[in-house]
């Protein structure tokens, strides 16, 4: 099986790039499997509308999972009813979304599960006091056939300790949220792909694919750049952060990152 990982996809610009790219990407390197983070992808980088997530999904992607701004639009609600749209596992009953689904994808069951660390979900007014730890949610899953795993996370150490404690019960743990692109790409004596952060697909040029100057003008005005509203996505060349991996038997085999030239 060759599954294909995006990482964070920002803005509007970035999802209609994987929509038109997407069709030649899956024929071009046998794809089989795609999952994608679009927590970022609506207009305004924050949340994700329906109309999006149809148009990811009818292009080729299998899977979309989120994060900490899962729930910022003002179609999240709906688009998380989907059944193929996750958000964070590791949170208590009453929040909306799914964080597991398990498929038929070629031929086999894939199971995709999507967790995130204390310190992305801080902040998330939608699921305050209601975080779980991820280790603790990840052995209550019930888990089939290949596990490919989101980790939402900003801490290295937790991504790292997490991938190990897996290692051969998940093809692969990869990181999303901080949107830089991390280098080494690790293959676990068990079978375990590991990627710290896969990175972003979205426009370069700005500040995690969003404009830079309201984080200036806040740092320069009050000390701390969060005090403005956050800027829309930043006009640029879409990057395109994403792991393409070979994986037999529920373990991965080989990985290989793939850029949008490739």
């Amino acid at each position: 099986m060759n599954l294909l990982f995006i990482g964070d996809i920002v803005g509007a610009d970035a999802t209609r790039y994987l929509i038109d790219s997407l069709p030649g990407l899956r024929e071009r390197h046998r794809i089989d499997v795609v999952i994608a983070n679009a927590e970022n992808c609506a207009p305004n980088g924050l949340g994700m509308t329906v109309g999006q997530v149809d148009g990811l999904l009818a292009a080729g992607v299998d899977v979309i999972t989120g994060g900490n701004h899962s729930w910022d639009s003002l179609d999240s609600l709906r688009a998380l009813a989907h059944p193929r749209v996750l958000r964070p596992l590791n949170l208590s009953e009453g929040v909306a979304g799914q964080g597991i689904v398990c498929l038929d994808l070629a031929g086999e069951a894939v199971t995709v599960v999507n967790l995130a660390d204390a310190c992305a979900m801080r902040s998330v007014r939608a699921t305050a006091g209601k975080f779980r730890p991820a280790y603790q949610a990840w052995r209550q899953a019930d888990k089939r056939g290949t596990v490919i795993v989101d980790y939402h996370g900003d801490h290295v150490i937790e991504k790292q300790i997490f991938a190990r404690a897996v290692d051969g019960q998940a093809a692969a743990v990869l990181g999303t949220h901080t949107h830089e692109p991390t280098a080494p790409l690790h293959l676990l004596p068990g079978g375990t792909a590991f990627v710290t952060d896969v990175g972003m697909t979205g426009p370069a040029g700005g500040v995690q694919g969003f404009g830079y100057d309201s984080f200036v003008d806040a740092l320069n005005a009050f000390g701390v750049p969060f005090a403005l509203p956050l800027p829309v996505p930043v006009d640029g060349p879409i990057c395109l952060g994403a792991v393409l991996l070979e994986i037999s038997g529920g373990r991965t085999t080989a990985l290989r990152r793939l850029s949008a030239a490739a």
